[in-house]
């Protein structure tokens, strides 16, 4: 109640429908604003409650984000004692605190340097989510203002000489090094590094989350190696022989399943600021530094290296040899459009200044992760660690807000979509300029995937013959008066069509996907005798390449 009144006079607020959407927007507002910070507040109960997944996103992803909530009066809170007190009441502090940096109960009036040293929480080390949760009564008290401190700063650890000495030892002696860009390399820095990656001279690779640090121009760039990568980039990092992983905490998605097999013919060296993720068992790292990722890189780079032309010839040619579109693995009949080349066609309409949001999750979010040329300038966010479906429509709503002046491009399944439809009236009562492409196949297309790989095709709960209730999308849109254009093939190459895309009017283009569409390339997994499962390693995706194209790209491994 009387943070709203008080908010409102000090900052500009969004309204959305649920609060859910308050967090993602939030989170990707920060992601790709440097200068201004967005934060969400929600009352107490289910206002705490909806947000919950947000919040899960943020911490996984390393994002800033800060949720301020609470409506119960101190005297009303249950602390414990019974299920609940106050109207509505929940212990909000105990949910939020195993995904957030700080969750914390205001139960008296905090000075500046208080709340100045818990807000830094959320941006200090590695970023995360924190939680704040200020009762009613709190809320009212009266301040003395003039109780303020002088601010600390923080300053992250960096490589000292000793350890700069281990890494030139190591690319010394590294005839085929990799540097694997993390989402922990801040985007304007990498961007600003542009002319010394290619001075380097050393192939560079990026995660999901570093996608727009390097564009695809770039000499040195070979590519986004993850189980769902691109083919060409896994087995380029599965041959190195040396891979220097800078701010990428190297999850199981990203070095595969069977991460004892990661890099199995090199040594990694793995620089994140987080001490947990360079000592929880995998993979197998031969050098960890708990530092500052973009003090790092940029000395890395100054670093000298051994003549690294015939290897990066190597790294080019796999590229060449295996295209990102890998035409036997698409369904097109005349009715349906291929979502392959609907991303290709996306990539090359999209400018330099563009914000790309990919979504979260399924079969969308795989083909722009895999088939997007990203371009310099451009800002391309997602949230995979979570890998919730929803987070599309919000997520673009959150970065059109900080990018007032950008288009924003939006690709997200229908599945996904359907969870957060409420928010289309929020993006068109904000002017936001959003282009959104929804894959219309029906359903689920990646639990389609699952059910009828491991499950011999018995399909439940996944599409419309299964029981998904799914809208008419054209009717839908019509009620927030926002416009519409189903795109089928023909549309796709229509003038009609660039000329939508080009203009500043918010659209979305429904397209009609094969329900039976598959999206591979991939790395699958099989039944032993046992009954569990396991994975090939990152550079063995499925289908298998043609015995002529695997003797070009495996050189130094066996395939």
């Amino acid at each position: 109640m009387h943070l709203v009144e008080s908010f409102s006079r000090e900052f500009v607020g969004i309204p959305v429908i649920h609060e859910v959407a308050a967090g993602i927007a939030a989170e990707y507002f920060n992601a790709t604003n440097d200068t201004i910070k967005a934060f969400a507040l929600v009352t107490a109960g289910p206002g705490l409650t909806n947000i919950v997944t947000a919040a899960s996103g943020a911490f996984l992803e390393s994002r800033e984000l800060l949720i301020i909530g609470g409506q119960a009066k101190t005297q009303d809170l249950a602390m414990g004692l019974v299920r609940q007190r106050g109207i509505q009441e929940i212990d909000g502090v105990s949910i939020m605190k195993p995904i957030c940096k700080k969750s914390l109960l205001m139960d008296d009036v905090w000075d500046k340097q208080r709340l100045y040293d818990v807000l830094c929480e959320t941006w200090n080390r590695r970023p995360g989510p924190v939680f704040i949760e200020v009762p009613l009564d709190i809320q009212a008290r009266d301040v003395d203002e003039s109780n303020c401190n002088v601010f600390n700063s923080y300053t992250s650890p960096v490589l000292d000489d000793y350890q700069i000495n281990q890494i030139q030892t190591l690319l010394l002696e590294s005839k085929r090094p990799l540097l694997l860009i993390g989402g922990g390399v801040k985007r304007e820095l990498a961007q600003r590094l542009h002319q010394n990656f290619e001075e380097f001279n050393v192939p560079v690779a990026t995660t999901w989350n570093g996608i727009d640090r390097l564009d695809s121009d770039n000499s040195c760039y070979v590519g986004r190696p993850n189980t769902w990568g691109q083919r060409s980039a896994n087995i380029i990092n599965q041959q190195a022989d040396l891979v220097i992983a800078i701010g990428t905490r190297l999850g199981l998605q990203q070095t595969g399943f069977n991460w004892q097999a990661y890099c199995p013919v090199g040594k990694v060296v793995q620089i994140d600021i987080d001490e947990a993720e360079l000592t929880k068992g995998h993979p197998n790292l031969d050098l960890a530094f708990a530092v500052d990722a973009n003090d790092a890189l940029k000395k890395i780079l100054n670093l000298k290296t051994q003549d690294t032309s015939e290897w990066m010839s190597f790294c080019h040619s796999v590229r060449q040899a295996i295209p990102l579109f890998e035409e036997n693995i698409n369904l097109e009949l005349d009715e349906y459009v291929s979502p392959h080349r609907l991303v290709k066609k996306i990539s090359s309409l999209c400018t330099t200044d563009d914000v790309i949001v990919p979504c979260s999750s399924g079969g969308a979010n795989t083909l722009m992760m895999q088939l997007f040329e990203q371009k310099l300038g451009q800002k391309v966010l997602n949230n995979k660690g979570l890998a919730s479906m929803g987070y599309g429509l919000s997520g673009a709503i959150g970065a059109s807000i900080a990018n007032p002046d950008k288009r924003i491009v939006l690709v997200e399944g229908d599945g996904g979509f359907a969870q957060n439809i409420q928010e289309i009236g929020t993006a068109k009562i904000n002017n936001c300029k959003l282009k959104i492409f929804i894959f219309d196949d029906e359903g689920y297309a990646s639990i389609r995937m699952t059910q009828r790989s491991y499950f011999g095709g018995v399909y439940v709960g996944c599409d419309t013959s299964t029981g998904l209730g799914l809208p008419n999308w054209q009717r839908l849109f019509v009620a927030w008066d926002m416009r519409t254009i189903i795109l089928n093939p023909s549309k796709l190459s229509s003038k009609e069509f660039e000329q939508k895309f080009n203009d500043d009017e918010p659209i979305a283009f429904i397209v009609k996907v094969n329900p039976e569409q598959t999206y591979f390339p991939k790395i699958t997994s099989r039944m032993t005798d046992s009954g569990s499962m396991e994975s090939n390693p990152l550079h063995l995706m499925t289908p298998d390449l043609s015995p002529e194209v695997a003797e070009k790209v495996f050189k130094y491994i066996n395939n």
